[in-house]
């Protein structure tokens, strides 16, 4: 009997705001004006705001994009049934540009002083981010077995075409007549150094401590060089970035096709940010790193199409009339083949590229 009565004994010596606080779960209690009465840590965390400032003011003040949210506590506060509402995608006021994914479930209570909403609010942003990562990754390795296929098929005609051709050329008497021989030797070869560049490169990373930032800048002195005058190219580095262990070139390859294509996307005028922050506990697919380097190409062009967002990091998928949809696939296998990832989002007026790379021990 002692053993049954420990536990209630020693939670009687804890305030039960404590208790709440040490909850991973956000934890929201509205009135029945849906004007926040309290918070606990992660929840204010989650979105962004203090207690003191939340405190007798909308709920909805402080989501930027709620995708009707308030419409479902309203309808909880009204009918008093508990709601559960799964993957809601919400934006924080003070932070529009994140978005968080959350399973909410909304508890009426009523009490003696009028009907109040109890919130639970579960962050699923990282297992989303890790399902959409693991399935990207899956996706990417049968693509690229596909695509080295088919490139193995298509090289084979390809070689047998350019010999005959330089047979061809030893047998025509005049000069003239051979012109027409080079032309297809040399759109033979240009097709099989297209096959290359769609079949990824073949050689293993060759890693070597870098310095992310030497990386950074030698892809702006490139970028530099190749942006119209109208287009402004900002530097925003975190100093306290440690050096890594990676494939120099293979690093700056992915970096500038990533940097090329934002470049593209704007035309001759706008703004290209090259950023860099260290973040921890970060999962790179399946796997749990304590400290990964964040390297941001951001753009205000006018965003990734709908229709492309799901596919974009595969050969021959572009958005442009002239574009060859090889560019973003390199990157995106130059930066697994480094142990690191490439993601995205995007809007009208505004896309971010991240390439992630590991710096530390997995966790």
């Amino acid at each position: 009997m002692a053993a049954e009565h420990a536990l209630p004994s020693a939670l009687a010596h804890f305030d039960p705001a404590e208790l709440l606080d040490a909850l991973s779960t956000g934890i929201v209690m509205l009135d029945a004006q849906l004007c926040a009465v309290y918070a606990n840590v992660a929840a204010q965390d989650l979105l962004a705001f203090s207690l003191n400032q939340a405190r007798g003011r909308p709920f909805s003040d402080f989501l930027h994009d709620a995708n009707g949210l308030p419409a479902i506590l309203r309808r909880a506060l009204a009918t008093g049934e508990g709601i559960t509402d799964r993957e809601l995608v919400v934006r924080p006021a003070a932070a529009p540009r994140e978005t968080r994914t959350l399973d909410v479930t909304i508890t009426p209570l009523a009490g003696l002083t009028g009907r109040h909403l109890l919130l639970e609010l579960a962050d699923t942003t990282q297992r989303q981010r890790i399902s959409r990562e693991t399935d990207l990754l899956a996706r990417l390795d049968g693509s690229r077995l596909m695509v080295r296929q088919l490139a193995h098929e298509i090289k084979n005609p390809l070689g047998g075409l350019r010999g005959a051709a330089q047979l061809l050329e030893r047998e025509l008497p005049a000069p003239a007549l051979k012109e027409y021989t080079r032309v297809i030797i040399g759109e033979a070869d240009r097709l099989a150094a297209l096959v290359d560049s769609i079949s990824g490169p073949n050689r293993a990373p060759a890693k070597s401590e870098l310095n992310i930032h030497e990386i950074c800048e030698h892809v702006y002195h490139l970028l530099r060089a190749e942006a119209a005058p109208t287009i402004s190219i900002e530097r925003d580095y975190d100093p306290s970035l440690p050096n890594a262990m990676l494939d120099r070139h293979q690093l700056i390859q992915a970096l500038l096709n990533v940097a090329r294509n934002a470049l593209q996307a704007q035309g001759d005028l706008g703004t290209l940010v090259l950023r860099t922050r260290a973040r921890t506990h970060v999962s790179i697919g399946s796997v749990l790193h304590r400290l990964v380097a964040s390297i941001e190409v951001e753009d205000h062009g006018p965003g990734v199409p709908p229709h492309l967002r799901s596919s974009i990091f595969y050969p021959l998928v572009t958005g442009r009339a002239n574009g060859t949809g090889l560019g973003l696939a390199v990157a995106q296998e130059l930066a697994t083949r480094n142990g690191g990832i490439i993601e995205f989002e995007s809007e009208t007026g505004r896309t971010v590229f991240t390439l992630l790379l590991p710096l530390g021990v997995d966790v």
